[in-house]
Parts: structure tokens; sequence; C-alpha cells
């Protein structure tokens, strides 16, 4: 997104509105049904009850805690899990275990908006007399239009949303209108209804009705956007967010409050079994088009979740929480990517969902969970923001802390009896998790045996090896990409590549680093002559969200230094060097086995078996450094964490030729 947007403009504000909104925005569309059904005999407390909680749980989770205090914690402008991971991750070392339960958790649970929103926006259609007896809650055919729907959804992610993504704003700005205008004139006709903003009637909700507690459940479906909206942060600007909110959240009252009025001047003995008080209180002619701006609203927050959960992943890889994998650029837009195998992860999750549940009703009582456990891992990352980063009080903190702690822990219990009506998304969830920790972990355990040595002590090595004829020349220019953070140091197992089996002789030796930073955008190189033409080190500081393109980004350097004479990369060859033909240049990428001469704990051999069989699924480091395979050279070598020591074997004397025949003589006697 252009950085323009970011400014406080209406057009920024409108652009809000269609990517940061449209997940808690189409949630009146089920919230309140939902409480109906759980809550029992429907009746005045309850009503006033319900939209009393919304009202509350809007005002402290999704105002305070995430539009004034967590869009504080923006990363050089961007928001999400990983991008206040990365602000705090000096502060502990364990905070890696949050920031994996958060994003695995927000994932899983996305699987569900875009069938429970689509599915919901569909079942409108039942309220049509032309439709009633066709458009049945459950029948194939919703289920036949939400597949499509989704299909088409995400068939359309790997063209980009450019085009599509211009019209989000404006159709949400109707969208929310609509709410706004709908809820208004139910409440004229029964004004009273606004004392459910009082906290007594959500407080005498909890405590006295006989499910009471248990409605937080519900509850908390008006709230399920919040988590999501952070993590856009980035697209929009806090400031656009924030004034938006003001409207977003006017709307939605008002039409909770509308669908409370209408439910109330019902008759008291009404069944309200498989009512949407949502679309009763749309005026009859104006249904099809409430239907078809509600199907718009829900596909553009599936487009929302959808491209987020790619930017999720995209920084999962970049700070080495999931293994790479092949990453699209659709646009010249800026953070706009595609990820083709999380993409149809999410549509074929989407589809069994849809499948699974069917209705929008069974959908609800299995969503929520998952985004309880996500808001809990923010507000831990949250409170080391507001302690170390922000520097803010003691008292100050703790007083935050315990607010959001005790209402989402509330939401938690409240949501936990859904675990049993959620099994289906219990393997999708450990498995992201598990990847998220496998991954991280044996990064971990790997990079502790990652033996350096002084790259200044080994230059008349290289220097004699580079000047030695009697050897074969493997390369003009040498390419390494190297984990030494220290300049002045080299991994042992380059210089044993070098020098060891077939020694690779070249001209110039490069030594490519790569440092990912805390911004999100950062595209910064330096040179390091260590041995002026012969040994050279690049140091790439790249942004967690850029991606490292080693081969685009090497190529652009090699070309700033033969502009400024540092560097000639003219073919040394006799026969190729009075045509000024190019020098050829090599890459070698050094993968590591898990060797045989290992002897492991029970969990170092869970964890690293396990991250080497994810391993063989993800993409070749050549592939995700972007370099051609034509220059690039795949080394194996053995990793060997803890080798078998504890061999013992006896040596013995051969037994002579004589002996033999002797017992073989033996034998046949």
């Amino acid at each position: 997104m252009n950085s323009h947007v970011k400014q406080l403009t209406f057009a920024g504000m409108i652009v809000t509105l269609g990517i940061i909104f449209g997940d808690i925005g189409t949630s009146p569309l089920y919230v309140f049904q939902t409480l109906l059904v759980e809550g029992g005999k429907v009746n005045p407390a309850l009503v006033l009850g319900s939209i009393s909680c919304i009202f509350w749980t809007l005002t402290l989770q999704t105002t305070f805690k995430y539009i004034v205090i967590t869009l504080q914690a923006d990363n050089k402008g961007e928001g999400g899990i990983f991008s206040l991971y990365a602000l705090v991750r000096r502060y502990g070392k364990w905070l890696a275990i949050p920031a994996i339960i958060g994003a695995g958790t927000l994932l899983a649970d996305g699987i569900i908006t875009p069938p429970i929103s689509v599915t919901s926006a569909i079942e409108g259609l039942n309220l049509v007399p032309a439709f009633s007896t066709v458009i049945v809650p459950g029948n194939n055919l919703i289920l036949i239009i939400v597949i499509t729907i989704i299909l088409l959804l995400f068939f359309f992610q790997q063209f980009g949303t450019k085009v599509v993504g211009s019209a989000f704003g404006p159709v949400m700005l109707m969208w929310f209108i609509m709410l706004g205008v709908l809820g208004t004139i139910q409440i004229t006709h029964f004004p009273s209804i606004f004392k459910a903003l009082n906290p007594y009637y959500g407080a005498h909700l909890l405590m006295n009705h006989p499910k009471g507690f248990w409605l937080l459940g519900a509850v908390f479906l008006c709230t399920t956007g919040a988590e999501a909206l952070y993590s856009d942060l980035g697209h929009c600007g806090r400031r656009n967010i924030q004034v938006s909110w003001i409207f977003v959240k006017t709307t939605l009252i008002l039409n909770y409050l509308g669908q409370g009025a209408w439910v109330l001047s019902q008759a008291p003995d009404k069944n309200f079994t498989g009512v949407n008080p949502f679309f009763e209180i749309v005026p009859h002619f104006f249904l099809l088009p409430a239907i078809a701006l509600a199907t718009m609203a829900t596909i553009i927050a599936s487009q929302a979740l959808i491209s987020g959960s790619f930017t999720l992943i995209s920084e999962a890889v970049s700070m080495n929480f999931w293994p790479r994998i092949t990453i699209k650029y659709p646009s010249n837009i800026r953070g706009q990517i595609y990820i083709p195998s999380i993409n149809w992860i999410l549509c074929i999750g989407c589809i069994l969902v849809s499948l699974y549940f069917r209705t929008s009703s069974a959908m609800t009582a299995a969503y929520g969970f998952s985004i309880t456990i996500a808001m809990l891992s923010t507000t831990i990352l949250m409170y080391y923001f507001m302690r170390y980063v922000k520097h803010w009080p003691v008292w100050l903190v703790t007083i935050i802390l315990c607010l959001f702690v005790t209402v989402e822990f509330s939401f938690f219990v409240a949501n936990a009896v859904k675990i049993l009506k959620r099994l289906f998304f219990v393997g999708f969830e450990v498995g992201l998790i598990f990847t998220m920790y496998t991954w991280f972990r044996a990064r971990k355990i790997n990079n502790r045996f990652l033996n350096f040595t002084d790259i200044k002590e080994k230059l008349p090595l290289l220097n004699a090896l580079s000047n030695d004829t009697t050897i074969n020349k493997y390369a003009t220019h040498l390419i390494y990409l190297t984990k030494a953070n220290n300049g002045k140091q080299i991994e042992e197992k380059i210089i044993y590549s070098i020098m060891s089996r077939r020694p690779k002789r070249a001209d110039t030796y490069w030594f490519v680093h790569i440092e990912r930073t805390d911004e999100p955008y950062t595209m910064e190189y330096s040179v390091d002559q260590i041995e002026p033409g012969k040994v050279i080190r690049i140091e790439f500081r790249l942004g967690f969200r850029i991606q490292p393109r080693v081969n685009v980004l090497f190529r652009k350097v090699v070309e700033d230094m033969v502009e400024r004479g540092e560097v000639n990369i003219t073919s040394q060859y006799e026969s190729l060097k009075q045509y000024n033909m190019a020098a050829d240049f090599r890459f070698v990428i050094m993968e590591k086995f898990l060797s045989y001469n290992n002897l492991f704990n029970v969990s170092e051999s869970f964890i690293l078996n396990s991250y080497f069989a994810i391993k063989k699924l993800a993409q070749s480091e050549a592939k995700a450094f972007g370099l051609d395979t034509s220059e690039t050279r795949i080394e194996k070598i053995p990793l060997v964490v803890k080798p078998v020591n504890n061999i013992h074997i006896k040596r013995v004397d051969p037994v002579t030729h004589k002996a033999v025949e002797g017992m073989g003589k033996k034998v046949f006697a």
C-alpha cells in the first residue's frame, strides 16, 4: 500500500474500511442470532444483557486493548504478532512460545471465517418468498453456492487484489451505512433499547441467567476480527484505523441495538428458532440488495483474512519459524504477496468446514476458541512492550494486564466448551504450532554446533590455493552464504568445503551474509574487502518482510562495485579475456542431513528427526534464496550434534591360512 494512504485522509479511511474492518464488520450477521439460540427462552433480560455484553466487549477488548493500546506497538508502521515479537524478543528467549502459539491459533481459526461469513449471507435468501423453499439452511444448494464463492475467491489470489481492492472501501462504506440505518429505523420504534448500554444488564445476565457465564462464548464472536485488525496495521496506518473505528463501532452498536429492539417488539411467545434478526430488520423490498451487499462484505472480510495469513507465514519464514516455501508477488503493491501452498491449504480447509458444519449456526458453535488463545498470546507480548519498550510505570502496566487477562481468560473458559465441537480443527492447529515450534527449536539446536574461525588466519591458505595453477579452477568467482554475524569470522565447514575433497580454486572468494532486521522493509548492504580482489564479504541488511532473493541482490551489488572500480569481472581465461567476456560466478549451498553418527536424548531426537522430515517437503535452499540452479552447486554435509563415542570394539589377531585349513579338516572329518 502506498505510504500516502497511511496519512489521516478521507481516502485513507475509506481504504481502511475495506481492508481492516471486514471481519469484525460482518459479525452482526450471526452474533445476536447465536445469543438467542444459546440463551434459550427469549426475554428482555436475555436481549438487554446480550447487547450490554456486546457493547462492553467492543469497548474494553476492541477499543481499549487494540485501538488504543496495541496499535501503539507498530514496528516501523507494521503490525501483527510477529512484528510485536520482533520488538520484544530481546527481553526473553521464551517469548517465542506465545508468538508461535498466537500465530498458529490465529491461522487455524482463520479457515472458519470465510465459510461462516459467506454462509450467513447466503442463508438470508431464505427470507425471499421466491427462494424460501429452495434456500434452506444446510441444504446442498447453499453448500454449492458457498463453495463456489470460496473457490473463486482463492483462485483469484494468484492474480493479486489491486483492481478488486480499489472497490473494497466503497463497498464496506455502504455496508456500514446500511448497518447503521437499519438499526436506527428499529430503534425509533423501541427507543428504550438504549438502556442495554448500561453494564448492569450485562452483569445481571452473566450472574443470573441459567447459562449466563457460558454465553460469553457467543458474545466473544463480536470481537473476533480485533486480532486481524492489528495484523493489518501496516496497510493503512494507525490514525486511519483509530478514526475509522469511531464510525465503524457506532454503526455496529446501532445495528445490534436495532436487532434487539426488533426482538423485544415481537410477541412474547414468538419462536425464534431459525430466525436471524439481522435479516428480519431489513425491509422486504430491500432484502435482495441487502443480501448482495452482505455477500460482498463477507467476501471482502475473507480476502482480508487470506492476505493476513500470507503476511503471517511470510514473516514466519523470515524469522525462522516456518520452512522456506514459494512466495510470489502478484502486483507491485508493497507487502502484497501470494503463497500458493498456504492458499490451497486454506481453500481446502474452508471447503471441508463448509461440508462438515453445513450451517452458519453450527459453525458459530465451534468458532472463537483459538482466537481467545491468540489474544492471550498478544497480551503476554504486549506486557513486555508496555514495560520495556514504552517504559510505562509498573502499576499502570499491571492494571492493564490484569484487565486484559481477566476479560480474555473469561472468554477462554467460556469458549473451552467448544473444544468438543471443534475436534475437526485440532489436527490443523496442532500441525501449525508443531511445525513452527519444531522449526524454531531445530534451528536453535543446529546453530549451537556452528564452529567459526578467524578468516584472516585462513587468508594465506586461500591465496595459496587461488594461485596454485596445478589445480583446475573450480570457478572464477566462488560465492558462499555464511551465517557468521561477526564480519571477521567464517564457518569452519566453509573452509573445509573449499580446501578438502576436491579443492575449489577460484580467483575471488565471496562470502555473503544476510542480517534480518526488526524493521519490515530495510534494504541495505555493505562491502568489506578483506583481501582486495581476493576475499570479499557482502553484508545484506534485509527487513523481515523482504524476500532474500540473493541472486538478484548480489548481481546489483556487483554492478555497483564495477561502476566504482572496486572489482573486475572480466573473464581471466586467456581465450575469453581478449574478447572482454564476463567472468563466471558460482554459488555453493551447503545443505545438512542428519548423520547416523549421533546419540540424542529423546527430545532432541524427536525434534531433529521431525525437522528433517519437514525439510524434505520444504523449498530447497537454492530456490529459497532465489539462486539460479545453473550457477549453484549443492553440497550435502552431515549434521553431527552428539557423536557416538561409546563404541567398544576388540581387535583380534587374524586367523592364519594353515589354521583355517586345519579347522576345515576337522569339520569334514
